[in-house]
């Protein structure tokens, strides 16, 4: 990308705005408590990205568990379509968050622009199949 004029840095950027995520510095490596080893910066944001898509379907779990109650207990219709539709959101909203950490990983761990515009392409086709 950086032929196009969009180095890794200016890629993120550009995939932080379209996607609405909270902009973190990707450029900074940091040492894991646990094991005290050097993470790259780029699987310190997978790993919070991680973290944060895993937190998202929890709560999608509890929001499944209560529709089945909802339905159980003879709640009207349009109650359970209003929850059925919270849920169905926010599963898209996990998987867009999870296709935004594959676009950036694709953008820096890729070794040359050609294989940088390959991944991406690919994300983008995943995008198009799924989302």
């Amino acid at each position: 990308m950086e032929a196009l004029g969009l180095g890794c840095g200016a890629a993120i950027w550009h995939t932080v705005r379209v996607f609405n995520l909270p902009l973190v510095n990707l450029m900074a490596s940091k040492s894991t408590e646990s094991t005290g080893e050097s993470l790259t910066p780029i699987s310190n944001y997978r790993a919070d990205h991680q973290k944060d898509v895993v937190n998202r379907l929890r709560r999608i779990e509890g929001q499944v568990r209560g529709l089945v109650e909802m339905i159980q207990s003879g709640r009207p219709c349009e109650d359970v379509a209003l929850q059925m539709s919270a849920a169905r959101k926010a599963m898209d909203k996990a998987f867009y968050r999870m296709m935004a950490c594959s676009v950036i990983e694709a953008v820096c761990e890729s070794d040359n622009d050609a294989q940088a515009i390959v991944e991406v392409e690919r994300s983008a086709r995943l995008l198009e199949k799924f989302g």
